[in-house]
């Protein structure tokens, strides 16, 4: 990112993946960011697919005409359940000033799904990054400098 975003006080910045999310909140103003953990989630473990689903795929069509129907994808399931959860919880936070997302570009779609119509939401920016396994003071530097 080239350039930085300026975050006002009580802006909250989103960093999440498939399999956890923060929810940072800048408890600074503009001019001095300070953005601290204000919540975590993290994901249930994503067994082995074997594990997830056994069954054999349905088949559809009659007589000799028969196909099999595509097997459910659980993985992706399970990713589509904690984009909700994620959305879920970023509703909770109802005071916020600013919001910038940053997840990486497929989880960002799946969020993008469960996001409710823009209402009075204050969206800077959207970034279709991976900052999950950063600190946040790295996240803090790739943001804001």
């Amino acid at each position: 990112m080239s350039a930085s975003i300026v975050l006002a006080s009580g802006a909250l910045v989103l960093v999440a993946d498939a399999r956890k999310a923060l929810f940072l909140l800048n408890t600074g103003d503009a001019a001095h960011p300070a953005l601290e953990v204000a919540r975590a989630l993290d994901a249930e473990a994503n067994p082995r697919t074997s594990d997830l689903g056994t069954d054999r795929p349905g088949r559809s069509g009659f007589g000799e005409r028969r196909s099999a129907v595509e097997q459910t994808d659980w993985h992706q399931a399970n990713e589509d359940a904690f984009a909700g959860s994620v959305v879920r919880t970023l509703a909770t936070f109802s005071d916020i000033r600013q919001l910038v997302i940053v997840a990486p570009p497929k989880f960002l779609a799946r969020m993008r799904h469960h996001l409710p119509a823009p209402s009075g939401a204050r969206k800077v920016a959207e970034i279709a990054k991976d900052y999950t396994h950063l600190t946040v003071h790295e996240i803090e530097k790739k943001l804001l400098h």
